[in-house]
Parts: C-alpha cells; structure tokens; sequence
C-alpha cells in the first residue's frame, strides 16, 4: 500500500454505485457479506429466524440511507458487520425484556402498509424543519452528509448532527414509548 488508499476500492465504487441507486450494487453488496451479517446477527441471537431479520433490515438500511456507510471511515464489510451486530444486540435485548415482562406479546406490527406509511408521515411531520430537510435530502434525494452541508449551507458536522438526530427522532416517534429507566428501548435510544 502506498499510504493514499486506506480501504479498497471496490467499497468506494459499491458506496458510489448505491448513492446513485444502482440496485446490482446492492446485490453485489448482499452477495459477499450477506452471509457475514447473518453469522454475526445468529451467534449473538442464538436464532436463524432473527438472524434473517436482522440482516434483511441492515441491507435495507444501506439501500435506503447509503450515505450511513461512509468509505474513509472503514470497510463495507465492517460497517455491515458492525450494523448486524447492533441490530442483533437490540433484538437480544428486546427478546429479553419480553421474557422478563412475563412472556407478554410483543406489540402488534401496523396492520397494513398504510398505516405504516401514515405513521412515517406523521412523525416526519414532528420532526423541527432543519432536521427534516436534512433528512429529505440525505434518504429521499439521496444526497451524502456532505451534499447535505452544501446544500444547506451548513459545517458537515452540523449535517451529520441533524441527520443523526433526526432518525433518532423518528425511532423514538415510530417504537412504543419506553417501560422506564433503564430498559432496552432507554438503552437503544441512548446509543443514538
């Protein structure tokens, strides 16, 4: 290595790829670390079905937010794994918490796609201005953090913070308010 290329290229051409739409990157992505995001998901659930889960909402989340995976930072394939694990720890602890609550039901999925998509707009609509143009630009125009600073005439770090508050903003509109201190939900919405 010369000292100039810290991370391949491939991940670089694959980030570009997916911020322009391109769904066979998505599909090459999905194909050489699919497997690695399962493993990961699987040996901290115990669980193939959550395993599953967890690695379908990891690639979506590259395919729908792909400026989240930010190439000079680190590898694709660590970022992924990072993202599997994470996604498995809250599932962990989400399973665990219904154990400990008395084997309750989790809570009901939206009955159809409407409602979901109602419930999206609405919390969208919550959401302070500067934070929901940060978002709109970054996931529905597919714009980088540092697209969204130009755009905005912002500093990056003033986009990144918008960004990052407003999806921890939506998480907390869109999952059921926490039990109390201290527990899984508290937790997650802390790591944000």
């Amino acid at each position: 290595m010369d000292g100039t290329t810290r991370y391949p290229p491939r991940d670089r051409e694959l980030h570009r790829r997916l911020v322009y739409g391109d769904e066979s990157a998505l599909g090459e992505a999905y194909d050489a670390y699919g497997a690695l995001v399962r493993a990961v998901a699987r040996r901290v659930t115990g669980s193939a079905a959550v395993a599953d889960e967890v690695t379908q909402r990891v690639f979506i989340e590259l395919w729908t937010c792909p400026y989240a995976f930010e190439p000079g930072h680190g590898s694709l394939r660590a970022w992924l794994s990072i993202r599997g694990h994470h996604g498995a720890v809250i599932r962990a602890r989400e399973a665990e918490a219904e154990r400990a609550a008395g084997g309750t039901e989790p809570e009901a999925a939206p009955e159809s796609v409407e409602e979901a998509r109602a419930a999206l707009h609405t919390a969208l609509t919550e959401l302070p201005l500067p934070e929901r143009e940060a978002l709109h630009l970054a996931c529905f125009a597919g714009r980088t953090y540092r697209q969204v600073a130009v755009e905005l005439g912002i500093a990056e770090a003033a986009a990144t913070a918008r960004l990052r508050n407003a999806l921890c903003g939506l998480a907390d509109r869109l999952t059921e308010p926490p039990a109390g201190p201290g527990s899984p939900a508290d937790e997650a919405r802390d790591e944000c």
